[in-house]
């Protein structure tokens, strides 16, 4: 006969003010299989806990179903403080009567009444709980970063100061990211590059960080603890163990009108290049699409200057495969092009703005390189058209962002931080110069970033003009720049000289591609998604797979940096042990009954399943079966759910288990 315990818990007044919690220990104390049944305010606080510790030993409980807050909340807490009295953490279950009856009730009576029957279900379920024990498995004590910006250099440098070995892959020829490409830096306006660099050496210098370059990741298999990923290592056509980075093969290359797309094609770089000057690698890699010897087999000036001899035409990419038991996907963002509209793309661009056909209108990346003293222009803003000083420069906010009709209805939130900087920037490099900002809303949620915003306003006197931008239009030199103004109810005319869009943060290009590779989700528009967005903020669903920075939603560097950290952090929790213990919570195959259709495999969003050959003493084979890895597997039951023929069952979830809950109902 079961010995059930069952805890209600108050939460305060979120569940006792539409639950009438004494009537459902009441109740609960009558269903058969219930030796016990009480009622406190606070379950999860350490009293509660006490609570439950000693009602155990007391009453020989031999289950325990505690009704409170979602499972999400508090079942970790529960199961160890069952755990601490002598019972299998597993024979304890949670009853949702918060989420699931107090708050979306009004009635008194009807929530009661749908409280009691939530238990019941419950108490029918624990009676067919099994003891389980967890899972463990080993762990390799090595990290895989995926993207060298500052999310990336953070969560490597915080990995390996910790002792532990890693590898960083990056798929530009530097790390960096669009920090690197960044003049200065809001709040405090301090300069990018001087706190970005030394980082970067950092990790070049590093005796934990093994660092990739000019790669991408081919495929990862595995799972937490274990992982294997293959990455492609793409040719330079230099050695780099041989390298100098002396710069003679840049300098003599005969080819260097090409477009530097690190200056946002302001500037021109030769056909073998490093992206900028601080590189890290500080290793040039050959432009084969634009190589005049890869192109028609003549020059060859690069290989006959180097006198390490360390450029290689014939180099061809590698694949390394690394072993890791954590990866930390830091790919960062992209801004969105409103120029033509790339094929296949459900975002509508915004030809109205201009961007692409009318040369003096530019995007918001463009104007940090055209400011950065190691632009292309030596921090000098000047108009792409001619060269000239610009005396009047429009900022355009909100360009794509928000816009659910364009297909992206979510806001940027570093847009307003940046276009105020931009503001600054241009005042301290033009002081006779007038910059107009066209907004929607000012969104400055961050230390010390509405008083900056404010400064630009006040101090550096821009003018903000709330309206949204209607047609842009070119009128001899100056781009002209029609909008509303809705606190005077006016239109406006501006003749500027010069047009900066803040353009929305988008996911990086490939980044489904890679989700898809690393059995990860993102949304639609191809932001990863983390397991829980309070609870579980770095988490993927995916075990051993972490989120940094930007490759997330749109994040300005503190948050980036911040988020780096605690994913390292988590990185560095899971290293802590030499085995990881897994909550048993998987599937598993009978045997005995699986027609080996391998259904379960083809919907396992983990790629849990494998096949498994069963042979006889002979090594005959005899049959294939489905196989669940329980180091991969998530606990989701879709197999379960899927298998015909009825011989998958989830640990926790069997058949029986959800039965009886349908029976008590």
């Amino acid at each position: 006969m079961s010995r059930i315990g069952v805890f209600v818990c108050h939460c305060g007044e979120n569940i006792s003010r539409t639950v009438d919690v004494e009537r459902v220990a009441g109740e609960l104390a009558k269903v058969p299989g219930v030796a016990f049944a009480t009622d406190y305010k606070y379950m999860c606080s350490d009293p509660g806990q006490g609570l439950l510790k000693k009602a155990v030993a007391e009453h020989r409980l031999d289950g325990v179903v505690v009704a409170a807050c979602s499972p999400r909340m508090h079942e970790k807490t529960f199961r160890t403080a069952a755990k601490a009295a002598g019972l299998n953490p597993f024979l304890c279950e949670m009853a949702n009567i918060r989420e699931h009856c107090s708050w979306v009730h009004e009635d008194r009576d009807e929530a009661t009444a749908k409280a009691i029957s939530i238990v019941e279900m419950m108490v029918a379920r624990v009676k067919k709980d099994r003891r389980l024990v967890p899972i463990t498995v080993p762990v390799t004590k090595r990290a895989l970063v995926i993207g060298g910006g500052i999310a990336g250099i953070q969560a490597a440098l915080d990995i390996a100061d910790a002792g532990h070995k890693v590898v960083l892959v990056e798929r530009e020829p530097s790390i960096g990211g669009h920090m690197a490409q960044l003049s200065e830096t809001f709040p405090t306006l301090d300069c990018s590059q001087c706190i970005m660099t030394p980082k970067m050496v950092d990790v070049a210098n590093h005796p934990n960080i093994t660092l990739h370059t000019y790669s991408e990741i081919e495929s990862v298999d595995g799972y937490i603890g274990n992982f294997q990923v293959t990455i492609r290592k793409k040719a330079r056509s230099v050695d780099e163990s041989t390298c100098t980075g002396c710069g003679v093969c840049m300098a003599k290359c005969p080819q260097k009108k090409i477009p530097n797309s690190f200056d946002k094609n302001l500037g021109m770089r030769p056909a073998i290049y490093v992206p900028f000057p601080q590189a890290v690698p500080n290793t040039p890699v050959i432009d084969r699409e634009n190589c005049t010897y890869f192109k028609s087999g003549k020059c060859g000036v690069c290989a006959k200057v180097c006198g390490p001899q360390a450029v290689d035409y014939e180099q061809q990419d590698q694949l390394i495969v690394e072993p890791a038991g954590a990866i930390v996907v830091a790919t960062g963002f992209s801004l969105y092009d409103i120029g033509p509209k790339p094929a296949g793309s459900p975002i509508e661009g915004y030809g109205e703005f201009g961007y692409g056909t009318i040369p003096d209108v530019i995007d918001g990346l463009t104007f940090e390189r055209l400011a950065s003293a190691s632009g292309p222009t030596g921090g000098k803003i000047v108009r792409p058209s001619d060269g000239k000083e610009p005396k009047q420069v429009v900022f355009v906010q909100c360009v794509g962002s928000r816009a659910r009709e364009k297909g992206i209805s979510y806001c940027s939130k570093i847009c307003c931080m940046y276009t105020a900087k931009h503001t600054m920037l241009y005042k301290h490099k033009v002081h006779d110069g007038q910059a107009y900002v066209f907004f929607m809303d000012a969104r400055t949620p961050g230390k010390n970033y509405d008083e900056f915003w404010r400064r630009a306003i006040e101090e550096e006197e821009a003018v903000y003009i709330r309206g949204m931008v209607s047609r842009l239009y070119q009128k001899g030199d100056k781009v002209v720049v029609m909008g509303s103004d809705v606190h005077v109810g006016v239109q406006v005319e501006i003749e500027a000289d010069l047009v900066v869009l803040a353009t929305a943060v988008q996911a990086r290009e490939g980044a489904d591609s890679l989700a898809q590779k690393l059995g990860i989700s993102y949304d639609n528009y191809n932001f990863y998604s983390e397991a829980h967005a309070k609870l579980k903020p770095v988490e993927c669903a995916t075990a051993g797979v972490y989120l940094a920075g930007a490759c997330q939603g749109p994040k300005d560097i503190p948050d980036t940096v911040s988020q780096a950290s605690a994913a390292a952090a988590k990185v560095m929790t899971l290293f802590a042990r030499d085995e990881l213990e897994r909550e048993p919570i998987v599937a598993k195959v009978d045997e005995r009954r699986c027609v080996a259709c391998l259904y379960c495999k083809k919907v396992c969003p983990y790629g849990a399943v494998e096949e498994k050959e069963i042979r006889d003493r002979q090594g005959n084979l005899i049959r294939v079966v489905a196989y669940v890895n329980p180091g991969v597997c998530g606990g989701c039951g879709t197999c379960q759910a899927t298998c015909p023929s009825k011989s998958v069952e989830l640990d926790g979830y069997t058949d029986e288990q959800i039965m009886a809950m349908i029976e008590a109902l």
